[in-house]
């Protein structure tokens, strides 16, 4: 009898063609093929598939990143892989970035294995990102 965990059975897939407009929250592993405009957040891993299309940030135990694009920022504790023409126009926060030749990635990444070093660079960049949106009015 075959046992299957969080690591390897997919629990939601969004296909090709397909579209979401809005937030999505995924309980476990997903893959997305498809286009969705809203913030993604999983309980487990998320691939991003090379036809997929994201317009939000990404929230998940791991992300690997197979071709598609974002337009967001991507947090995943875990890892982030980004694939090989993979694009990503947003801000990484992960403990392990693995990234193969032809990626397009423009934003500012933090990648530190040690928990207490991530936690304080996440704090720190959130600061400056609120800091940063804010608008100061005479």
């Amino acid at each position: 009898m075959a046992i299957f965990n969080d690591n390897i059975s997919i629990n939601s897939i969004l296909g090709t063609g397909s579209s979401v407009k809005g937030d999505v929250k995924i309980n476990g592993f997903a893959r997305i093929d498809g286009d969705i405009d809203g913030n993604i957040e999983a309980t487990g891993n998320v691939i991003i598939g090379e036809n997929a299309r994201i317009r939000g940030n990404i929230k998940a135990k791991s992300i690997t990143v197979i071709g598609g694009i974002v337009l967001g920022d991507i947090v995943a504790p875990d890892f982030i892989k980004l694939l090989s023409s993979s694009v990503v126009i947003g801000d990484l926060q992960t403990k392990k970035l693995v990234s193969e030749e032809n990626v397009v990635l423009h934003g500012h990444c933090i990648s530190l294995s040690d928990s207490a070093e991530f936690a304080s660079a996440v704090s720190r960049q959130e600061n400056m990102k609120a800091i940063s949106s804010m608008s100061i009015r005479i």
